[in-house]
């Protein structure tokens, strides 16, 4: 492996070992199963053979594997092809069979899987929301427990929904008790989130992507659909639900940079008594470092002159390079001398399935 992580490994051999192997330890055998098949598509006389080939990015850094992986998974949830069905339900496990049927497919669909390619997979998935909610409860008891949100890279906005969704965080439960999204992983760790206090409020919560995903037009909807690994029949459960809340309500997103989002954010006015937080999850290593500075350096400078009545919050949920943990971490400024302090809440399952708790 790379010594300077998981996510710098430049030969793809490892790194498409390193992509299958975590999908089966993330209870994804077959998708597991899809992954590895790339490796003949890699030496295949197809289009998008060619293009895996001679990538110039890092494969797992790109999560190129999972942008085949959800290109392929449409063919079937579109019903263009329905031969990968019997992979996803465990019936073809043999990896030869499948190496050869996912060739076959390529080579059909060659034009129309190339453009998977294109862009990293969009897969802002509601389980991650239990760590951000965590994060918002453990601020909760630090600042003023109002708070005004801001996301980025939301994809179709499932998470910038996260005030219309109920929560069962270990012994902590928040949320409208009604809501068709109800968010309950393995909760492990040292106890639970604090409960909220009885004037916790989200007032808003908008979000920014580079390319937003409108939940509410059916083929966008089943393009989301398709990076949902099919092994995790809940996550499915999750995007309908989603759907069902975005067509209710339409989550509050515009396409921007994700840099030129947050210098806007924070530069409106802010009300006193309420906490202006940034979240994000599974999207910073998407972006160019010469945007995560920029971010970081106009989050610092706006944290210099927070105060009591004008605190900002970054939560973010987001994968260590080198471990491929993926760690919660809540940074404040309120005028305080611990101002801008990173604090580690928790690791968590990259889908939501558990949450490992580790502020107490």
């Amino acid at each position: 492996m790379s010594k300077t992580g998981i996510m710098a490994i430049e030969e793809f051999t490892e790194a498409l070992d390193w992509q299958a192997t975590h999908a089966e330890q993330n209870n994804a055998p077959c998708t597991a199963r899809i992954v590895r098949a790339l490796a003949k598509v890699r030496a295949s006389d197809t289009a998008t053979g060619r293009r895996i080939a001679n990538w110039e990015g890092l494969t797992l850094k790109d999560a190129m594997p999972l942008r085949m992986a959800g290109g392929l998974h449409y063919l079937l949830v579109s019903g263009q092809d329905d031969r990968l069905a019997r992979v996803y339900s465990g019936q073809i496990a043999d990896q030869a069979q499948i190496d050869a049927l996912v060739c076959e497919l390529v080579q059909t669909y060659d034009t129309q899987l190339l453009p998977w390619l294109d862009g990293p997979p969009q897969t802002n998935e509601a389980g991650r929301a239990a760590s951000i909610m965590g994060g918002l409860l453990w601020l909760a008891q630090r600042t003023v427990p109002k708070f005004e949100l801001f996301e980025l890279g939301a994809s179709a906005g499932v998470l910038t929904m996260l005030e219309r969704y109920r929560f069962h965080l270990g012994e902590t439960a928040v949320g409208p008790l009604g809501s068709p999204m109800q968010i309950e992983p393995l909760w492990k760790g040292d106890g639970s989130p604090p409960a909220a206090p009885n004037n916790f409020q989200i007032l808003s919560v908008r979000g920014c992507d580079v390319a937003p995903i409108n939940l509410a037009d059916p083929d966008s909807a089943l393009r989301l659909k398709s990076y949902v690994w099919p092994d995790a029949p809940g996550r499915m459960a999750r995007i309908d639900a989603a759907i069902a809340l975005a067509s209710a309500r339409p989550p509050d997103l515009v396409k921007q940079d994700a840099g030129e989002f947050v210098a806007e954010m924070l530069t409106e006015p802010q009300t006193k008594g309420v906490t202006r937080a940034m979240f994000h999850s599974i999207m910073w290593q998407y972006m160019s470092a010469s945007t995560q500075d920029a971010i970081t350096e106009a989050f610092e400078a706006a944290g210099a002159n927070a105060s009591p009545e004008c605190p900002l919050a970054w939560v973010s949920l987001e994968t260590d390079p080198a471990t491929f943990r993926h760690e919660l971490k809540v940074r404040l400024w309120n005028g305080s001398p611990q101002d801008g302090e990173t604090h580690l809440l928790s690791h968590a399952h990259p889908h939501g399935a558990w949450v490992e708790w580790l502020a107490g």
